[in-house]
């Protein structure tokens, strides 16, 4: 992101400094528009976190009474013999299993903070299973791929976000990012699993015979717990949230079954009648998690509070990246730099239904949440392209049905010194470009 930021002002200056000095004489003054971009931008930024303040606290405050009445171990619960299948290499009973259906089930309801310790518990255990330290595995690289999907089913930052611009209906990007997610999880989970056949782990050495010495320059492969020095260490424990229950079984199959099958059946409904169902989403959703978290016997007032006070936060917290990148953004706009690429995108990517303002957004989307969330927001603050137009939709379902594919596996390889990573990479970008194409047809199709 520092390479990013760096060229995005880089490339803004630049070309504001070009047309200043070419185009003298002329009553345009590019590098005052480029200053007075630049704060009005950072201006923006503020009264655009203010704004999300309240939503977000909304929001945050009902997942956290799901939460607390254990939703997060329910969708575990129902996950778990799906797992089993799809991870044959890891032991049911085995951490790392545990940890993987956590990170899920937490990314399935938008719970990004929470997925991440989870995720990095679970490289952790996986590694722990590795006999090629420093070296990905099969079971790796998948759990990467479906995490790099973003399969989000329930994108509540993004309907937050076109809540607090205006958006007539916030929820109605839940039926396009629900289809989106789900083509870009079945295009990650293909291609790990194909990608894993050409891209083969490295052969293990072979061990000396018993009562031999083992020859000059060779050696048998340490015990994990005495690697030589070069190899890469175990990385420290990560903590584990308290109060999640970790479980140990599953619900029986066929219950995983008609549940996997029921999510399927909604996605074509909510695609069809989306526009009748939209106006009732918020509401039910706070009816729902208050009747979940009445059921279950939470103090939904003061549960709902403490997690109010956390959205709270992190509306505050995300004021200086989204200055960042809405000033480079907006310092990229006025220069003109923007406009010129869009110039030449705009005979290629139009025809495909990807309008060249939301290629930015696409292209940044893979390596920069922050970034790309910012763009997001400058996009839908601009009046020809707000929350509600085609454009605006289009870069909140890319947002809710991506992830931050280099993010997630600097941070998860890094975790554990994964240095090879094999098809990982390729079977992430697989599920990202997947997810494109599927949000640029659904969203083509439903308000176009």
């Amino acid at each position: 992101m520092n390479l990013i930021f760096f060229v995005l002002v880089a490339a803004a200056f630049l070309s504001a400094a070009w047309r200043e000095l070419t185009e003298i004489g002329t009553d345009t003054q590019p590098m005052q528009e480029l200053s007075q971009a630049a704060i009005s931008s950072a201006g923006s930024a503020v009264e655009l976190a203010i704004g999300l303040v309240g939503v977000m606290a909304l929001f945050l405050g009902l997942m956290k009474i799901a939460e607390a009445g254990g939703l997060l171990t329910v969708l575990a619960r129902l996950l778990r013999p799906m797992m089993t299948r799809l991870f044959p290499s890891v032991p049911p009973e085995h951490p790392a299993m545990g940890a993987m259906i956590l990170n899920f089930s937490a990314n399935i309801l938008g719970l990004g903070n929470a997925a991440t310790p989870f995720g990095i518990r679970a490289m952790q255990e996986l590694n722990k299973l590795n006999p090629h330290p420093g070296t990905a595995t099969n079971a790796m690289a998948l759990f990467l791929a479906i995490n790099t999907s973003s399969i989000t089913l329930l994108p509540t930052g993004v309907i937050a976000l076109r809540a607090s611009l205006g958006a007539a209906e916030p929820a109605a990007i839940l039926p396009t990012t629900l289809f989106a997610t789900l083509f870009a999880t079945i295009t990650g989970i293909t291609s790990a699993l194909v990608l894993q056949r050409f891209f083969p782990p490295p052969a293990a050495a072979p061990a000396p015979e018993t009562g031999t010495e083992p020859e000059a320059g060779s050696r048998a492969e340490p015990a994990p717990e005495a690697r030589a020095t070069g190899e890469p260490e175990p990385a420290p424990e990560a903590p584990q949230p308290m109060g999640i229950e970790v479980p140990s079984e599953g619900y029986p199959g066929w219950v995983s079954a008609l549940v996997l099958l029921a999510v399927l059946a909604i996605i074509p409904l909510t695609i069809v009648y989306g526009q009748v169902v939209a106006p009732w989403i918020i509401p039910g959703l706070i009816v729902g998690f208050l009747l979940f978290g009445v059921a279950r016997g939470v103090r939904i007032y003061e549960v709902f509070i403490e997690g109010a006070k956390e959205g709270f936060q992190v509306a505050l917290r995300i004021i200086p990246y989204l200055v960042a990148i809405l000033v480079a953004v907006g310092m990229l706009r006025a220069s003109g730099a923007l406009g010129v690429f869009v110039g030449l995108m705009a005979p290629w990517t139009t025809p495909l239904g990807l309008p060249p303002e939301a290629l930015p957004m696409a292209l940044l989307r893979p390596l920069s949440g922050s970034g790309a969330y910012g763009i997001m927001a400058g996009i839908m603050q601009d009046p020809a392209t707000g929350p509600d137009t085609y454009v605006g939709l289009l870069v909140s379902t890319l947002q809710g049905s991506t992830e931050t594919t280099f993010y997630v596996l600097a941070v998860y390889f890094g975790a554990i010194q994964v240095r090879r990573v094999r098809h990982t990479l390729a079977a992430a970008l697989s599920a990202d470009v997947a997810a494109v194409i599927a949000a640029v047809f659904i969203v083509s199709w439903l308000f176009l």
